[in-house]
């Protein structure tokens, strides 16, 4: 038997393999969601940052890096 032959058929099954593969994929919607992806890193935040946490002292709002506030009994 010769190789050609062999090996034609295995090359064909290996296309028909991978079309059928790349359909089922197109089907799904996997294509897109790689778009979508590579591109989320440059969309801005939804939502914006938390306040800082602030704190009271009897001379007033310092916020809670605010070290010059110093309470003095």
């Amino acid at each position: 038997m010769s190789v050609v032959p062999a090996l034609l058929l295995c090359s064909l099954a290996l296309v028909v393999g991978a079309l059928v593969l790349f359909v089922f994929s197109a089907k799904q919607g996997d294509c897109h969601e790689s778009d979508r992806l590579c591109l989320m890193p440059l969309e801005d935040d939804a939502t914006a940052p938390p306040p800082e946490p602030t704190t009271t002292t009897d001379r007033g709002t310092a916020t809670a890096t605010d070290t010059s506030l110093s309470h003095k009994d």
